[in-house]
């Protein structure tokens, strides 16, 4: 199966979606947004995986599982343990193909307001002092930027895993809208 563009239509309904992307890109955004606009349930994989004080939880896969063997789901292409279950089960995914400088205002603007507003995350978790962006190598800021080019790799090595997936690159916001308002909005109708 070819790339698809944001103005290609897509060849069936989907109901079980998987979005790639950068860290900071909008993965769970546009997620929760297609959930919404598609009626499907959506489940954020970062709620899954940390546990209190940022420790992976010991039911991660098993969760992961639970949910993807479902008809009809939405999430984010992410974590090493969870990708193949994702591409073997998904029926499409969207990859979010942003610049770096766009992904990188983004993870950094996000951080910030985060920190900043002390906003809880995931089981009580909240972002580390902004500081530790020099002294801890895992920082988000410094993740997204180190991961950045692998996830172009990721996308890619999906498609040679299933060829017949369904991908949809979208490479800027607009492409994103347009989507959303185009093929995703048409298909939310069949």
């Amino acid at each position: 199966m070819p790339l698809l563009g944001p103005t290609d239509t897509l060849p069936f309904a989907p109901q079980r979606i998987t979005v790639s992307g950068t860290t900071g890109s909008g993965k769970s955004t546009l997620a929760r947004r297609i959930g919404e606009q598609l009626s499907l349930p959506y489940t954020e994989l970062d709620s899954l995986f940390h546990g209190p004080d940022w420790t992976p939880r010991d039911s991660f896969v098993e969760d992961v599982d639970t949910f993807t063997a479902k008809p009809a789901w939405v999430t984010e292409f992410q974590y090493d343990q969870a990708r193949p279950m994702l591409v073997e089960r998904a029926d499409l995914m969207v990859w979010l193909d942003f610049s770096r400088f766009l992904v990188m205002w983004r993870v950094a603007r996000r951080t910030v307001s985060r920190r900043w507003r002390r906003t809880e995350l995931w089981n009580g978790n909240k972002e580390a002092p902004l500081r530790t962006i020099f002294s801890d190598p895992e920082h988000i800021i410094r993740w997204a930027w180190n991961t950045h080019s692998t996830t172009s790799g990721r996308a890619q090595d999906a498609l040679r895993r299933r060829p017949e997936l369904v991908v949809v690159r979208l490479t800027s916001t607009a492409e994103v809208k347009s989507w959303l308002d185009g093929p995703a909005s048409t298909r939310s109708r069949d």
